[in-house]
């Protein structure tokens, strides 16, 4: 018997039907139709598994959300189908092959524990919690080998952005990123009616799939999709002919940053970073020992002089102890570091993988938010963030002030 249900995929959509593998991730921009294509994709896996008592399942971050977002969809693709059974208090399908779909909540984990799933779907993944896929979906995709879809639309510093980033180049997974100006899904001309009234941030997240554009307020978003759209960031190895600078953000009770970085000619290349928390100084002079690299200068903040109370020392005197001899960053404002650092960006090359936690923290460095007044403080956001931020700000005014700069011109193309 011939089923015929009410929907026409695109040809992107019809794409993904025909080449989807069992873990897959779509970026998507608004009125894309990711919800449509997930349900339908649902229905067909439910008709067509061979599997006995086959269960498959739609997740978004809220219960209420999947009952508003996808509830009337699958209920309407799904009636064509002769002896369907519609739960409405469940949000629940059953097919007459013995197959089901139900719609679930990531705010309600536990109402998905226990159960198998032969294929899922978690819409807008980045605002749901990590631990829902690790605990709780991942096991029950185990034992039958069950597939996984993971859609959304681009929301840097979140969880479906590092899935993002560390499958994107995976030939187990189904990997796609449909941004609108290049989809022909939405016309043109409404594409430029949106742009005139929406902040370019937010248009860029919406529809062209910017995963910077969605962190409000951040301080380098346009430099890091500058250095992304320029493959700056990318592989770049250690080059035994460079001697390396290292550029810190020491932390007292928080975390210690550490960049570290060669030149050549006038290409500044982020080769590693390092944080730790609740370390002494012991431990960084081992980590830079055991890193295994040639060392030319280490610069550090200026409140490295500060002599501590206890013991009379500075922590510049402790790290001379042990062999780490610190020149001391300009002691500069934070706002005039900020902007040397979106100046110097342009040169600078970071390695993908060793860089990618510092990475995050550029991404994630942005103005603190006032929710009363609804608007952004001049002063950054002291939070996980900063410390590499901060670390990168030494770096920038480092590198441009006059004087330090004849240091460091004099060392960094030693062979």
């Amino acid at each position: 018997m011939e089923i015929v249900i009410p929907y026409k995929p695109r040809d992107l959509q019809l794409a993904f039907h025909k080449n989807k593998k069992r873990w897959n991730l779509l970026v998507c921009h608004r009125r894309f139709g990711k919800s449509v294509c997930a349900i339908n994709e649902l229905i067909k896996s439910a008709l067509t598994c061979e599997l006995e008592r086959p269960r498959f399942g739609y997740v978004a971050p809220f219960y209420k959300q999947a009952k508003q977002i996808a509830w009337d969809y699958a209920k309407h693709y799904s009636r064509p189908i002769p002896g369907i059974k519609i739960n409405e208090a469940e949000l629940r399908i059953d097919y007459p092959n013995g197959a089901r779909i139900q719609l679930f909540g990531a705010d309600n984990p536990d109402s998905m524990r226990g159960l198998y799933f032969d294929g899922i779907v978690l819409d807008e993944y980045g605002d749901m919690s990590p631990r829902l896929f690790t605990e709780v979906v991942r096991p029950a995709l185990s034992d039958r080998k069950g597939w996984a879809l993971f859609i959304g639309s681009a929301k840097g510093g979140t969880i479906f952005h590092e899935l993002y980033e560390s499958v994107a180049n995976d030939p187990d997974w189904y990997v796609k990123v449909y941004k609108a100006s290049e989809t022909n899904v939405i016309d043109p001309e409404e594409l430029e009616s949106a742009k005139k009234l929406m902040d370019i941030d937010e248009y860029n997240q919406e529809y062209e799939c910017s995963w910077l554009a969605s962190i409000k307020g951040a301080y380098f978003a346009k430099q890091l999709q500058e250095a992304e759209d320029e493959s700056r960031i990318t592989s770049v190895p250690y080059e035994k002919n460079l001697k390396v600078h290292t550029f810190w953000d020491l932390g007292v009770s928080d975390a210690t940053s550490i960049w570290f970085v060669q030149a050549h000619g006038k290409e500044i290349r982020f080769i590693d970073y390092y944080e730790a928390e609740g370390e002494g100084l012991p431990h960084y002079a081992k980590v830079l020992q055991d890193k295994g690299y040639i060392y030319d200068r280490h610069w550090a903040p200026h409140d490295i002089k500060v002599r501590e109370l206890g013991s009379g020392r500075s922590r510049i005197e402790t790290a001379r102890s042990l062999g780490i001899n610190f020149d001391v960053a300009p002691n500069d404002s934070i706002h005039n570091g900020i902007n040397a650092a979106r100046v110097i960006f342009n040169r600078c090359w970071f390695d993908r993988d060793k860089c990618k936690d510092g990475l995050q923290a550029l991404r994630n460095y942005r103005k603190e938010y006032n929710e009363r007044r609804r608007e952004f403080s001049r002063q950054p956001l002291h939070d996980w963030a900063s410390h590499a931020a901060d670390a990168y700000r030494y770096f920038a005014v480092s590198w441009t002030d006059k004087k330090d700069r004849k240091k460091i011109n004099a060392r960094i193309n030693v062979a």
